[in-house]
């Protein structure tokens, strides 16, 4: 199964990446293969190098968008696609939805033509389920503080609209999206995520 956790920076999803990560391995048995986005190949840290770190280089949205979608596209057949098909569960450190919020939403590209060059990017590879933090954009930066990266460093207007594009694409996403309340306790977060799973793979389980 394929899982991604995704949302504003300092929501809080590090954190629960970690401990839904240990509790598949310790209570389920789970082989878990942990990536993130962009990265987990070669080519990937490298463009995250561009990305993130580079904050002297100008991107122009739509350069900054295929870049994402190049290393998502290695990242889909190096490693989550070989992990998929010998049983594995995948853990993502956000995926396309990220993308279709960051350069869409509040970028200002499509999220539709976002959506397409997806389909290209992932050859239609899906989480089975994406958990999506929200959390007002000024609580999640004092949680960053100044360790911000090229993307985090943008101003509150351009932050205020990432967090209003998760919320519509959660509205927008179905059973295969869970909402999560980023200024709920850690403990809370992670019972509402192992709930979520545990009738994901009871629902597997019955078909």
């Amino acid at each position: 199964m394929f899982f991604s956790f995704d949302g504003i920076d300092g929501s809080g999803k590090s954190t629960q990446m970690d401990l839904f990560c240990q509790w598949l391995i310790d209570d389920h048995r789970r082989e878990v293969i942990r990536c993130r986005e962009p990265g987990g190949t070669p080519l990937g840290e490298k463009v995250r190098d561009i990305l993130l770190n580079q904050k002297n280089i100008q991107l122009e949205m739509e350069t900054e968008m295929l870049l994402f979608m190049a290393s998502r596209a290695q990242l889909v057949r190096e490693v989550i696609r070989p992990a998929l098909n010998k049983g594995k569960v995948v853990v993502c450190d956000r995926f396309l939805l990220a993308s279709v919020v960051y350069q869409g939403h509040a970028g200002g590209i499509s999220p539709q033509v976002i959506r397409e060059v997806g389909k290209i990017a992932t050859g239609n590879t899906h989480p089975d389920m994406t958990f999506v933090f929200h959390l007002d954009p000024a609580v999640a930066a004092t949680r960053v503080g100044d360790a911000t990266d090229r993307i985090e460093s943008r101003d509150e207007e351009f932050l205020q609209k990432v967090d209003a594009g998760f919320r519509q694409e959660v509205q927008q996403g179905g059973a295969a999206m869970k909402s999560i309340d980023g200024a709920d306790s850690i403990d809370s977060i992670q019972r509402q995520i192992q709930s979520t799973t545990e009738a994901l793979f009871e629902k597997v389980r019955n078909h």
